[in-house]
Order: structure tokens, then sequence, then C-alpha cells
């Protein structure tokens, strides 16, 4: 009977020492929330560790991510340049359409006595616009001065007495300020030749806009000279010697050579320059923007009557602030004399403020705009280009209409 149980418990399975000692035990246990208790050999890790490759690794991850990103950037340029295109192509279709749309109704307008061939029928002639008063405008393309006044009436300045008033803020003026009353007889009637805008820097900053008028008493004097220059025997230009004269007119010497000539002979007889700024300035810019066009059309004058023509020109601008769109008028004469007005916006209206004597410094001011290699504004020599165009495909004698 004693060996019974012996022989049972010899019988029995051997328990494992995880089945006595859980906690002694060497097997792996996991769970869904826990890691194992055994943590593997580092050494173990760091005998596998390849560092060639982990390097071939990390360099083919970060070629592909270069690839990648230079793949993008050219794709947005390569969108941005073709929605350009079909913009730029948009807007040429529609003007080409806007022409065409024009020509035809050109063509159908059957209420016109004049031959076809005559610049009045021209579909590419400027048209005048009328304001609310019913005054002849010409837009600018500017939105801060929107509009010039086709013809300006002017009386004789140098005629006007002098003011008993002086201007607020003015100090250590030497010229004569003279208030020209309005209701002087014998105005002179000026007309637009052409205008554009004064930009400075290379980001185009706008600092006025500038309009060339001819008195409309010489335009035919001005007329004759530009055609003779072209044909002595025509009283008209056709349109090759149109081309040729403008031509002559946008080259940077032979139109710097046209313009002195026709103005050391005192054409056109009476002329001036409107400028309004377009943002806030004062009369010492624009004086020092004045006085670097004289001296670089000048050079070669340095005697001294000279230099004492351009003291007078300066002691004219030693004044205050010229608020935007307040005007400014340069009137020359036959003789070349330099006469500056300008309208503080108040009830005063226009008022004289200096005049200049000798011609060159009106000469060096007009070609600054005229004509030469460097000029005041493209924009506005072109436009003074297309100005005369317009006067001498007319008859001489004849004024044509200014249109936008």
């Amino acid at each position: 009977m004693l060996r019974q149980p012996l022989a049972r418990g010899l019988a029995r399975p051997l328990l494992s020492p995880g089945t006595v000692c859980p906690r002694c035990s060497l097997t792996l246990r996991r769970t869904f929330i826990g890691r194992s208790r055994q943590r593997p050999d580092r050494k173990a890790e760091l005998d596998t560790l390849n560092v060639n490759r982990l390097a071939a690794q990390y360099n083919e991850y970060y070629s592909t991510r270069q690839q990648a990103l230079a793949a993008g950037a050219a794709a947005g340029v390569i969108s941005i340049i073709y929605v350009c295109w079909q913009i730029s192509k948009k807007l040429t279709e529609d003007g080409g359409k806007e022409e065409e749309g024009q020509r035809q109704r050109a063509l159908t307008q059957l209420d016109s006595a004049l031959p076809p061939g005559d610049p009045v029928n021209d579909v590419n002639r400027k048209v005048v616009k009328h304001d609310e008063q019913g005054r002849e405008i010409v837009a600018t393309g500017n939105s801060t001065v929107p509009e010039f006044p086709r013809t300006l009436e002017l009386p004789d300045f140098t005629n006007a007495g002098p003011s008993t008033e002086t201007p607020s803020g003015v100090a250590g003026v030497t010229s004569p300020t003279l208030v020209v009353p309005s209701s002087i007889a014998g105005d002179t009637e000026y007309t637009l030749v052409g205008l554009g805008t004064r930009s400075v820097s290379f980001l185009s900053i706008n600092v006025y806009v500038l309009g060339y008028y001819v008195a409309t008493a010489d335009i035919a004097e001005l007329q004759e000279r530009l055609v003779r220059r072209v044909s002595p025997v025509a009283t008209t230009l056709v349109s090759t010697e149109k081309g040729e004269l403008r031509a002559k007119l946008l080259d940077a010497v032979e139109g710097e050579r046209i313009w002195d000539e026709l103005l050391k002979s005192g054409i056109p007889a009476r002329s001036l320059i409107r400028v309004v700024p377009v943002r806030d300035t004062d009369f010492h810019h624009l004086r020092d923007g004045f006085v670097r066009a004289i001296q670089a059309r000048e050079v070669k004058n340095t005697d001294e009557e000279f230099g004492e023509a351009m003291r007078e020109f300066k002691k004219i601008f030693n004044r205050g602030k010229v608020p935007k769109r307040q005007e400014m008028l340069m009137l020359r004469d036959k003789k070349g004399k330099l006469t500056l007005v300008y309208d503080e916006g108040n009830s005063a209206g226009r008022q004289l403020i200096g005049t200049v004597d000798d011609e060159r410094i009106s000469r060096a001011l007009w070609m600054n705009y005229l004509g030469g290699k460097k000029v005041a504004s493209e924009e506005a020599r072109k436009n003074i280009v297309n100005g005369v165009m317009e006067f001498v495909e007319r008859p001489i004698g004849t004024v044509a209409t200014q249109v936008l």
C-alpha cells in the first residue's frame, strides 16, 4: 500500500518551472497591451547593424525627395507660363475682334460725304470726349489725373498786375507773384498735341502727367514747316511721307535735330507744357528734376548769362508744397521766354510765379519731352508725334480734331 502512492507520484508528469513559479519562467509572455518582459540583447542588435546600407538608404531617400520637389517647382512655373500665354492670347483675340468691329462699322457708315481716304474717316483716329459741362477732354490713362482738357484759353500773364498778397507757406521768393484776372480780354487758345506720364526708377513710379499744347493760331506754321521738310511743294503728306516724317521724329538724333531747329526759329511761336502731379510733392522736388534736364541738354552753355538764368529759374521754385492734381503751366513765346504759372486750387486761380528770358532754358525743357536719346516720358513723346501726324495729314491751315 505504500508503493502505490509513490508509484502514482512518479507516474505524474513533471511540472515546468513556469507552472511551479510563473515569475521564474523564461517563457515569452505577450499581451495585446504590453510587450514581452524579455528584452533582446543590445549587443546582438549592434552586431547586425550595416552602416553602408543605412547611408545608401539615406541618400536614396533625399535624392528622391529633391527630384520630387524640383519636378513640382518646374510644373508650377510651366503652369504659370501657360496660363499667362492663354490670357495674352485671349486678350489679343478680343482686341482683334474689337478692331474688326470698328472697321466694319466704319465701312457701313453711309452718312459721310467725305472720301474713304480722308483722315476724318480713318478708324484709327482719336475721338474727342466731352464732360458733363460739354467741355472737350482727353483721357490720360491715369486714375489720379484721369483727363486733360483738349483746349486751354489763357490770358497774357506777363501783362498782369502784381499781387498784394503773398501765398501762404512761401519763404524767400525773389520772383514776383502775380495774380491774373480771369476777365482779361484777348485770351489765347491752346490745343493739346499729346500727353503722357512721367515715371521714375525701375519701379516706374508715376510722378506727374504732362501735356504739350500749341497755340491754335500757330499750328498752321508748324504744319507748313514739317510738311516742307519732307516735300517742299506739298500742302499735305501722303501715307509714305507721313511714315518718313514719323520715323525722323521718333529717331533720337534726327528728332532732336528737327525740334531743336524749330524751337530756335521760334516755331511754334506759342506753346506750353501742362504738368499735374499724381502724388503730393513740393516745388524743390520738381525743380531738381527740371534742373537735371536742363543741365543734360545744355552742357556746353557755361557762360555767365546762362548761369544767371539758371539761378533765376531755381529761385522761382523757392516755394512750398505741391498737392496732387494741382496744375502748373510752363509757357514759351516766340522769343523763347519762359513763363511759369501755378494754380493753388483756391479762388485766385492761376498765378504767375516767375519768368526767365534766356531762351536756352525753355528750349532745354521742351527738348526734355520732344526729342533726344533720353526723354522724360517716352509715352509723351510718342503721343506728341501722333498728334503732329494728325496735323500734317490735313491741308495746311486746318486743324484736325484731337480725340481719344
